[in-house]
């Protein structure tokens, strides 16, 4: 028994023995807390001024806009430089945007716009910064490693979104706002130093791609004609249009839906965190992603976000969104592991920058919408609309995945391959 649970431990945490992703690990953990503190401290600050969901609306679409229109792009660049070079660049920028919004914070009667300005330009950095950091992942353990290193660093983000919010709601209600974008500023600092002591000899690079034209074109094309992440990719549009919008239904629901506080909103996103955390570390155990494993965890997605939008009271909230965390995040970090393991090195930043498109970068579509329709239907009604869409695509992949691949992926298939690790169930 105590040799089995040893031998899955060390499964499931196998890439932090790995010292350059162990920096990146750490240093990626207090930078990703601090830009949760920011993000909810943000939304809270728009919610207090406005009561209005189409205002919070507004803010994620200036958060996530300029990932629709520059991350591709940005992952033809990354395919080609020096990532690291580049994350010190765009985590430098990053750090002196958070240093803004303290500074505004701190002034009396700055003006809202302000804020939304700001951050649209820490959308413009995110759009840049992001292929480039998620593609480095890959560079920093062996192959046969991707995949756990991809779930550890999933789970890391959910680890944030649990120390995050709970440092935020702490911060608003006693300090203010700007000591919440300050602390966020200082936490650049960590990841940065992360990365100037990794040691560059046993990065574990691919030959880089050349600068030519149609390189965005080529990634889309490849994606097309890759059958797994092709299906993925389309589920992905769905449900990060109107699924995964939780920075405005979230708040929405517990202010308007449930009648609760800032502090309350907190620790819901906090116990939806503490669920996603459960559901990376079940999915880090496994040694193979498949498109079964992406589609049923759509299904189970679907369920419990439908359930969400019935809860009676905010205690119940709580243990159901836990729930929305665990399967929504097994979801996401399987559709996150398939575009790695599946993706040829060459287009690496291209397949992930795109996957940030469906993923984030519909938000500024899927928000404001979300944000009207509980300002004239209700706060419980856009969870409802993101609990169905995620069940019609559950419905909708599983059908087409199997005309398209000539196979159920409903069923156990095992696929071997020379070029890539095993993509099973």
């Amino acid at each position: 028994m105590k040799r089995r649970f040893a031998s899955g431990f060390s499964r499931t945490f196998v890439s932090l023995g790995t010292r350059n992703y162990r920096l990146f690990f750490i240093g990626q953990l207090v930078s990703n807390s601090g830009n949760w503190l920011t993000n909810v401290a943000l939304t809270l600050l728009v919610l207090d001024r406005t009561g209005s969901g189409t205002a919070v609306g507004w803010l994620v679409a200036c958060q996530y806009g300029p990932i629709l229109f520059f991350s591709i792009y940005a992952g033809s660049i990354a395919d080609r430089v020096d990532k690291r070079k580049l994350l010190y660049v765009t985590q430098s920028l990053e750090m002196a945007e958070s240093v803004l919004l303290a500074v505004f914070a701190f002034i009396p009667g700055t003006s809202l716009a302000v804020f939304y300005v700001i951050a649209t330009l820490g959308g413009c950095l995110l759009a840049a910064d992001n292929p480039a950091r998620r593609s480095f992942v890959r560079e920093l353990v062996p192959r046969s490693q991707v995949s756990n290193a991809v779930t550890l660093y999933s789970s890391m983000v959910n680890l944030s979104r649990i120390v995050g919010p709970a440092i935020a709601g702490l911060l608003v209600s006693t300090l203010g706002f700007g000591w919440a974008f300050a602390i966020d500023a200082a936490s650049y600092s960590v990841v940065i130093v992360a990365l100037i002591r990794m040691n560059g000899a046993e990065f574990f690079t691919s030959p880089r791609a050349v600068k030519a034209k149609g390189q965005v074109i080529a990634g889309v094309k490849y994606i097309w004609r890759t059958p797994e992440l092709a299906v993925s990719f389309a589920m992905l549009l769905v449900i990060g249009l109107l699924s995964y919008n939780f920075n405005v239904t979230y708040p929405l629901l517990v202010e308007k839906g449930l009648h609760g506080s800032a502090l309350q909103y907190t620790l819901l996103y906090s116990s939806f965190s503490i669920g996603a955390l459960v559901g990376t570390l079940f999915v880090a155990r496994r040694t193979t992603i498949t498109l079964r494993t992406i589609i049923l965890s759509a299904g189970a997605f679907g369920i419990a976000l439908t359930a969400l939008a019935f809860v009676p009271n905010i205690p119940v909230a709580y243990l159901v969104a836990a729930a929305v965390g665990a399967v929504s995040i097994s979801y996401m970090t399987a559709t996150t592991a398939m575009a790695q393991l599946r993706a040829e090195p060459s287009m690496a930043g291209r397949v992930i920058a795109v996957q940030t498109v469906l993923q984030i970068g519909t938000t500024p579509i899927g928000g404001p919408l979300l944000g009207w329709v509980a300002d004239v239907a209700g706060a419980r009604v856009p969870i409802l609309i993101g609990g169905v869409a995620a069940l019609a695509t559950f419905a909708v992949a599983a059908a087409t995945a199997r005309r398209r691949m000539n196979a159920d992926p409903l069923e156990e298939v095992a696929r071997d391959t020379a070029a890539t690790p095993t993509v099973s169930r």
